[in-house]
């Protein structure tokens, strides 16, 4: 296919590879959609394309983004006029910031990649780097001056003071979005689109990597916790209300359909109630593994409703419960870590992750923890920087609990190169790669029993 439809068909492919779920029936709808509104508004052109194909949450920026690179502003360089130097350039974006002026931004970040942002030798050889052109051009600097110029000399009060000055980096760092945005679409020109559109599109929230995440997307994640803990709860309600119904009972069923001429109008079933399980968790707290943990811990407390009793506990080279630290009602979720690190006793040697020893501690002070009813989640990346792994204690805990998985945060490529052992535990409990909000909600809802 070539042309607008062509477009349309590869922008959806480059969606779905983003996990945006936009089928046949997304592409129809978005197809009719720009006939309604033609091309000749791109803004419009990017709503109506959302609203056919967006559908859920967090989804939006990965959207938007992938949209710059598939219907771009323009082509090529930018057609206006050159700056004649880096400070004239910072003069024209302090002036434009002070006035929000976005048409003149957009065409100040075009003509910044432009002239700062090449790399590789000559015209066209190799790309532009948004990362490049934003350490030269420094916009964060230009605060004090958009300030100024916006206040023109009005001694400002304290409260206003704080607003504006909100505003403003607000202003700076939506710059800073348009030229990322420009660079990819210059880049896309020269390497294709669906290359940069892989590499190069951020991924949504629920697709960020636990072990890559940098601390805003840990903070956004954990933003999350709630809105994906409520939808967890209702999946795994509506999921005990279907098992409690239980298998049919054909002995019943068969006598009840005598009134109804041997047809079996009403099936009996034989119901069952079973009980609200425990959940226990054994997190590693070590390094970037951490991020994980603190997680899948405020994820499952916020999902406590679902059991009977929710334990938590967490090792380095010790191991202790922290229980009373999880609650969402005492902990602030962006300083669990700290307050995990600060309060329990987690180290008592290097500070490195002893596996073999924290597992036998675990067995031997809070074997208690586990039981019949017990479903218990082991997470981390089994790195043992070359101690014991302790496989007799993750034994003893398999056989006591009524089941035991491994949630590992790091590629299933990766297990078992270098100090990991994650392969030698795998033969005694089922683990699990982990790497991202997608796959622990889906292994969440699938494993948990009802």
């Amino acid at each position: 296919m070539s042309g607008v439809p062509g477009r349309l068909v590869e922008f959806v492919e480059a969606l779905r590879e983003h996990g945006i779920p936009a089928g046949p029936s997304e592409t129809v709808d978005a197809a009719a959609a720009l006939e309604v509104l033609g091309l000749d508004s791109r803004e419009q052109m990017r709503e109506g394309l959302a609203a056919a194909l967006v559908r859920r949450g967090g989804q939006r920026a990965v959207f938007d983004a992938t949209f710059d690179i598939y219907f771009p502003l323009g082509v090529g360089a930018p057609s206006q006029d050159p700056v004649d130097d880096l400070a004239a350039l910072r003069d024209r974006l302090a002036t434009a910031l002070a006035a929000n002026d976005q048409p003149e931004l957009t065409q100040l970040a075009g003509l910044a990649v432009d002239m700062l942002g090449e790399y590789g030798g000559t015209a066209g050889s190799g790309g532009w780097s948004a990362h490049q052109t934003l350490e030269r051009l420094q916009p964060q600097t230009l605060v004090v001056r958009v300030l100024e110029a916006i206040r023109a000399g009005s001694p400002p009060e304290d409260f206003t003071d704080r607003l504006d000055r909100d505003d403003v980096r607000r202003r700076v760092e939506g710059f800073r979005g348009l030229v990322r945005t420009e660079a990819r679409r210059r880049v896309a020109e020269v390497r294709g689109r669906e290359r940069v559109s892989r590499h190069a599109v951020p991924p949504a929230a629920d697709r960020v990597d636990f072990l890559l995440a940098s601390r805003a997307q840990l903070a956004e994640l954990r933003r999350v916790v709630q809105p994906l803990s409520r939808k967890l709860a209702t999946r795994l309600a509506a999921r005990r209300r279907r098992h409690a119904r239980g298998h049919i009972d054909l002995r019943r069923t068969l006598r009840r359909s005598l009134s109804t001429g041997g047809v079996p109008m009403r099936p009996s079933y034989r119901r069952h109630r079973p009980g609200r399980p425990e959940i226990v968790l054994l997190c590693d707290m070590s390094g970037s593994v951490a991020g994980f943990a603190n997680f899948t811990m405020l994820l499952v407390q916020a999902l406590r409703d679902q059991f009977s009793k929710v334990r938590v506990f967490a090792f380095i080279d010790a191991c202790d419960e922290i229980t009373h630290l999880v609650d969402t009602g005492a902990a602030d979720p962006e300083d669990l870590g700290a307050r995990i690190l600060a309060d329990a006793e987690l180290t008592r040697w290097d500070g490195h992750s002893d596996y073999g020893h924290a597992l036998g501690e675990f067995v031997e002070r809070y074997s208690d923890a586990v039981g019949p009813r017990t479903s218990m989640l082991i997470l981390g990346d089994a790195r043992t920087n070359g101690g014991d792994p302790n496989l007799d204690a993750v034994r003893g805990i398999a056989s006591a609990a009524r089941h035991t998985y491994w949630l590992n945060p790091e590629r299933t490529a990766l297990w078992s190169t270098g100090d990991s052992e994650a392969h030698a535990y795998a033969e005694v409990v089922e683990m699990y790669e982990c790497r991202n909000v997608h796959q622990l909600t889906r292994l969440v809802t699938r494993l948990l029993p009802a």
